[in-house]
């Protein structure tokens, strides 16, 4: 089977929500459009306004899993309209300070009492609030999550991995051997760069926000290693769509 692009997913607010998108635009050593341009600080950041900062600053779905149950919609207008099972939706303009004030009230139930408050939403410079300082888009193998899935005796969503890119027709595993390999989708060309360090946050399920399967013990158990997806750069730019093949070059 020649491998295809089965998934492309942007979160619009770092760990706050997710959304799968039917096409896209790359650029040069940039990530996904839309991935990430927020995220929300807590009482105990230390940032500095436009410039990229370490997670911990950050509400996190390995703190609260909760949060991993929250859906996203980005519109051309930077409105964003975010979804959660026990939370009535609620639409803001990212651009409009008393939005964003209202979309962290909103946000504080989902959030643990004894952790530092929920504070502010952060915009991102050039480099969006990925878990690495510099732009890539994270490129993940759906034959791998459903072999992840078997071992531990259920389905797994994608969503539990907040992944970019995700690839079908592929063997289970065969992203890792593709490290410093070329891929191209679309018109797009990337480099695969390295692989992807998980945390507890895929623990949680994005149906329902309740931690419900090991997903770290699995892998450590299965594999020894607790990977799971793989980083790539972009190298040249251009357009991708849902079905585009995927080709290693």
């Amino acid at each position: 089977m020649t491998a295809h692009l089965a998934h492309i997913v942007r979160h619009p607010i770092k760990a706050v929500g997710w959304e799968e998108v039917t096409k896209a635009d790359l650029a040069i050593g940039q990530g996904l459009l839309g991935d990430r341009r927020w995220a929300v600080a807590h009482e105990a950041a230390r940032l500095e306004a436009g410039v990229w900062g370490p997670k911990q600053n950050f509400l996190r779905g390995v703190s609260a899993a909760e949060l991993m149950a929250v859906r996203a919609r980005l519109d051309e207008k930077n409105r964003i309209t975010l979804s959660h099972p026990q939370r009535d939706d609620i639409s803001v303009v990212m651009t409009n300070p008393s939005e964003r004030d209202a979309l962290v009230a909103w946000l504080q139930p989902l959030w643990p009492d004894n952790r530092p408050a929920p504070r502010s939403i952060i915009e991102a410079g050039d480099q969006p609030f990925t878990d690495i300082p510099t732009p890539h888009v994270s490129l993940l193998n759906l034959a791998s999550n459903r072999t992840l899935g078997q071992r531990l005796g259920r389905d797994l969503s994608i969503h539990r991995w907040r992944g970019n890119l995700w690839v079908n027709g592929l063997a289970p595993w065969e992203e890792f051997d593709l490290i410093d390999r070329h891929l191209r989708i679309g018109q797009a060309e990337l480099k695969i760069e390295m692989r992807i360090t998980r945390c507890c946050a895929t623990c949680g399920n994005p149906e329902t926000g309740k931690v419900d399967a090991d997903t770290l013990g699995a892998l450590s158990d299965g594999y020894g290693h607790e990977d799971f997806g793989v980083y790539a750069r972009v190298v040249k730019g251009g357009a991708i769509a849902k079905g585009d093949a995927v080709i290693v070059l």
